[in-house]
């Protein structure tokens, strides 16, 4: 506890200390340290170049040669810029002139600049590694081979994308799968789940028919999707969107619109509107017979 009170008290100490604090004695204080510590500054200069002017006074030779050692350490940037641009000095022009002219004009041999030579001789070293690693040794690809490896490479990452996409799908994104492949990995799921009401070949029992063309709900791939994730509940249709997974809806509402046109034994007499299909594809075009539905 006392460890605590010193260390609050050495804090509110310290805090009363800073400037502008509203202690006229802590400012006044701050104000006379500020001072000293420039007053000692400048008076470290001022005796440094004393002791200079003393050296150079008594031992001159001492400091000529400190002068010229740092003169021979200082490099020269002027010199190495001039040497770069190919400049020379203009007192040498009288020794560039070449021995003709035209019309009184005059034509100097200016030595071709260093960075021009650089970059002359850095292009010729490229060139000729270029030429050996893409067409001497193959080590490098070409554009038509690194276009069939960029190609690879996305037919693998669209694989690898559509395996863990699979469960993206919605009622919106649906699409008729034309390959019958999810239709056949439908059939097990609907094997499962759903022939207590729709009968082992889709003929309908307590719930619709699913061979024929008439459907409550609609009757595209989509609509099929929406009434098996969401149910609906007044016609004693469950939601299976907790149960099956998105990818199994799919397969499952595929393997549906496969049962469309087929003749199982006993179908349940027609309900809701009829739908009728483009040839080929799962789209309705129009709808316009309405059959017997019984009162829910």
């Amino acid at each position: 506890m006392n460890i605590l009170l010193i260390a609050t008290d050495t804090t509110a100490r310290s805090a009363e200390m800073v400037f502008g604090s509203g202690n006229i004695y802590n400012d006044v204080l701050m104000v006379v340290l500020i001072i000293v510590m420039i007053a000692l500054i400048v008076s470290a200069v001022v005796i440094q170049k004393a002791m200079r002017s003393i050296l150079m006074l008594t031992v001159p030779n001492l400091m000529a040669e400190e002068a010229a050692v740092k003169a021979s350490k200082k490099t020269n940037w002027k010199a190495i810029w001039e040497k770069m641009l190919g400049l020379r000095p203009i007192e040498e022009e009288k020794d560039l002139l070449i021995d003709h002219e035209y019309d009184g004009i005059k034509e100097m041999d200016n030595p071709i600049p260093v960075w021009f030579n650089a970059l002359f001789y850095s292009s010729v070293t490229f060139g000729v590694v270029y030429l050996l690693v893409y067409h001497v040794f193959g080590s490098g690809l070409l554009q038509d081979a690194e276009y069939r490896q960029e190609l690879e490479i996305a037919e693998i990452a669209k694989k690898e994308y559509l395996a863990t996409a699979a469960n993206l799908i919605d009622e919106n994104s649906i699409t008729l799968d034309e390959t019958g492949v999810m239709a056949s990995a439908g059939q097990a799921i609907f094997a499962a789940n759903c022939v207590a009401c729709h009968g082992n070949h889709g003929e309908g029992t307590i719930g619709p028919n699913l061979t024929d063309n008439f459907w409550l709900h609609g009757g595209e791939i989509k609509d099929i999707f929406k009434v098996i994730k969401y149910g609906v509940a007044d016609k004693g249709m469950v939601p299976w969107e907790q149960t099956l997974t998105p990818a199994q809806i799919a397969e499952l509402s595929n393997y549906i619109v496969s049962l469309r046109g087929t003749t199982p034994e006993n179908p349940k007499e027609a309900q809701g509107v009829e739908v009728t299909y483009e040839a080929g594809s799962g789209s309705t075009a129009a709808a316009d017979t309405t059959a017997n539905t019984p009162a829910e």
